[in-house]
C-alpha cells in the first residue's frame, strides 16, 4: 500500500507539473497568423498591466506613471484606500525629514552644542536626554508648520483643493525649479534620495539600539581584518 500511495503521489505531482507547463505553451490554434497576432497583443496588454517594480503583481490603477518616480510599487494596496496625492505628500515629507535626520545622526557624533542634554553622540539615547518641555516645544512647532503650510487643510480630500501639487510648498530659494527640465530632474532625485534616506535612517537608528554606538563609531570600531 505504501508503494502504491507513493506512486499515486508521484503521478499526481507529474500531472500537476505538466498542467502548469501547459499554461505557458501555445495552443495549436494560435499557430495561425491572425490568432498569433491577437495573442501577441493580449500578452503585451498583460505585460503593461504588471507592476514595473514587482513584476509578479498587477500594476495598481492609481499608479499610472504620471507621478515622478512612479514604478508601480504598492504591494499593500494603499492607493486603493487613500488619495494618491495625499500618499505622495506623506512620502515626500517623510523622505525630507529622513534626509535631514540621516545627516543629523552623523553630524551629532562630531559636532554638538556644549550642553549636557546635547552631549550624547548616540541619537537613540540623545533623544531621551532632551527635557520633556523641549520635546513638547518641538512637537508643537512641527504641528504649527504643518497646519500653516497646508492652510489648515489636513485631510486628503481638502489638502489639494486649491490645485497645489503634492510636496510643493513654494520653497525654492535657489530657483532650481525655474528650468522645467532641471525641475523634473531634481524632483526625481528628491524622491529617490528620500526613499533611500528612509531606509538608511531606519538602519542607522536600529544600529544605535543594537550597538549602543553612533553610525560613525560603529564603522570605525569594526575589525576589518576579520573574514565574514
Amino acid at each position: 500500500p505504501e508503494i502504491t500511495l507513493t506512486a499515486m503521489l508521484r503521478t499526481i505531482l507529474v500531472a500537476a507539473c505538466v498542467a502548469s507547463a501547459g499554461a505557458f505553451s501555445a495552443s495549436p490554434v494560435f499557430f495561425k497568423t491572425g490568432a498569433r497576432a491577437a495573442t501577441s497583443s493580449v500578452s503585451g496588454m498583460k505585460m503593461q498591466d504588471m507592476s514595473e517594480s514587482v513584476p509578479f503583481l498587477g500594476r495598481p490603477a492609481a499608479l499610472d506613471g504620471s507621478m515622478v518616480g512612479d514604478v508601480g510599487f504598492d504591494p499593500a494596496g494603499f492607493t486603493t484606500k487613500y488619495d494618491i496625492k495625499w500618499l505622495r505628500e506623506a512620502e515626500l515629507k517623510h523622505g525630507r525629514v529622513c534626509m535631514l535626520a540621516s545627516l543629523g545622526c552623523l553630524v551629532q557624533e562630531v559636532v554638538h552644542l556644549p550642553f549636557e542634554a546635547t552631549s550624547n553622540p548616540v541619537a537613540s539615547e540623545a533623544f531621551f536626554q532632551v527635557p520633556a518641555g523641549g520635546l513638547w516645544q518641538i512637537f508643537a512647532g512641527i504641528g504649527i508648520i504643518e497646519h500653516f503650510s497646508n492652510n489648515f487643510k489636513m485631510s486628503g480630500s481638502t489638502m489639494f483643493s486649491d490645485g497645489r501639487a503634492p510636496g510643493d510648498l513654494g520653497f525654492d530659494p535657489l530657483n532650481f525649479g525655474k528650468n522645467p527640465t532641471a525641475r523634473a530632474k531634481y524632483e526625481l532625485a528628491e524622491i529617490k534620495n528620500g526613499r533611500l534616506a528612509m531606509l538608511g535612517f531606519s538602519g542607522m537608528i536600529h544600529g544605535c539600539f543594537i550597538t549602543g554606538k553612533g553610525p560613525i563609531a560603529t564603522l570605525t570600531s569594526l575589525d576589518w581584518h576579520q573574514s565574514f
